[in-house]
């Protein structure tokens, strides 16, 4: 009976191991990260997050994301909501806008929530991980824009009207790849939605003009 009471606590025990393991991790993670509830109330930060804020991680927890950051667009905000409340666990960006430390400086970025299903809770949380535009590395500069191979490929695909999820079977790819791609664009080329970001292709000459269905121009692709 004393080793049947072990291997029930065992899995608990993993837990409680691989939390540890998480939180160690996440505090050596120099971009600013927060776990939230599904309300966006801050459960942890790491440092990096705190850092923004001039402060500690502990003085972050029960804080909400909405009080902290302001979103650009409550269009984002209304996406997220309606995807949470259909049980959807795709990636989401989010612009944001805040006072950054002591100085009160304005900063602008970008969150990407991840909803995560976190057992035995039933109830997703938010990993949000913060992209502060203003230390990411400046593209290579170049005519128009480069993009890689895949990049070029799936503007194009978009911009024949293509859906998410039939690109990614065209090119191998899972709707996160896809959306992960194009979410990478939009931050680049600073555009919200598929229409612009498409328009933006065409007028960095990133895509071919006159072909139909669309194709990547030449001498703009560039390997990873």
């Amino acid at each position: 009976m004393a080793r049947g009471m072990a291997d029930e606590q065992t899995p608990v025990e993993d837990l409680g191991a691989w939390r540890n393991h998480f939180l160690t991790l996440l505090d050596r993670i120099p971009m600013p990260i927060a776990v939230c509830s599904i309300d966006g109330e801050v459960h942890v930060a790491n440092p990096a997050m705190a850092t923004e804020w001039g402060t500690t991680p502990g003085r972050l927890r029960g804080r909400s994301l909405r009080e902290l950051f302001t979103p650009r667009s409550e269009e984002q905000i209304d996406r997220l909501v309606r995807a949470l409340r259909a049980g959807r666990t795709s990636r989401y960006p989010i612009e944001v806008t805040w006072r950054a430390g002591k100085d009160g400086a304005e900063r602008e970025g970008e969150f990407t929530i991840d909803p995560i299903m976190a057992m035995p809770n039933p109830a997703p949380v938010l990993l949000a991980m913060l992209y502060v535009w203003d230390e990411r590395p400046a593209p290579p500069s170049s005519p128009g824009g480069s993009v890689t191979e895949a990049q070029a490929r799936i503007l194009a695909l978009a911009a024949s009207g293509a859906t998410t999820a039939s690109i990614g079977k065209a090119l191998g790819l899972t709707v996160d790849g896809v959306n992960y791609h194009l979410t990478r664009l939009s931050q680049r080329w600073r555009v919200q939605g598929r229409t612009a970001l498409v328009a933006k292709a065409y007028a960095l000459g990133v895509l071919a003009p006159g072909h139909w269905p669309p194709v990547p121009a030449e001498g703009l692709i560039t390997r990873p």
